[in-house]
């Protein structure tokens, strides 16, 4: 198994976003208010050349099978930046690749000087909860910043601080 974390080419845009998509059809979210219904999940190598934000494209033996990134969502408290659109193919998971991927954001967060890390999702997802949670991130009451995703109704903190 030959696993491959780089960051997003605009050759990716239109595979992620299929990606994305098929995942949350699978999972029973695809719906208004989600990375679903974004515009932007179809640019995402355009969205992320933000200044701050980063978007990692996970390849197994040769092939795309997922993404997570990080974004300066408006809004958020100082310090803190979201990690967006973790989402893999049904084949990639169980394989610590989502957890690969965390570890790329979380260390590239420490790089950009984040103090935490915040993040939106969704019940159904109770895989990617399990990873959250075993990475130390905490279940919060309400939402943090602007990101338009006002479907989602999970939301979680991860202080970077010692």
């Amino acid at each position: 198994m030959t696993l491959i974390i780089r960051e997003i080419q605009q050759k990716d845009n239109k595979e992620i976003a299929s990606i994305i998509r098929s995942s949350l059809i699978e999972f029973g979210v695809d719906k208004p208010g989600t990375v679903f219904t974004d515009p932007t999940t179809d640019q995402l190598f355009e969205l992320f050349q933000q200044e701050n934000s980063v978007y990692f494209i996970a390849e197994l033996n040769g092939k795309m099978v997922g993404g997570c990134g990080l974004y300066p969502t408006n809004g958020l408290p100082e310090g803190s930046i979201e990690l967006v659109k973790l989402y893999l193919t049904k084949a990639a998971r169980g394989k610590r690749i989502g957890f690969q991927l965390m570890i790329q954001c979380i260390q590239k967060a420490k790089e950009l000087n984040c103090s935490s890390i915040y993040l939106e999702s969704l019940p159904e997802l109770s895989n990617a909860i399990k990873l959250y949670e075993s990475l130390g991130f905490k279940k919060l009451n309400e939402p943090l910043g602007n990101s338009g995703h006002y479907a989602c109704d999970l939301w979680m903190f991860l202080n970077l601080m010692p």
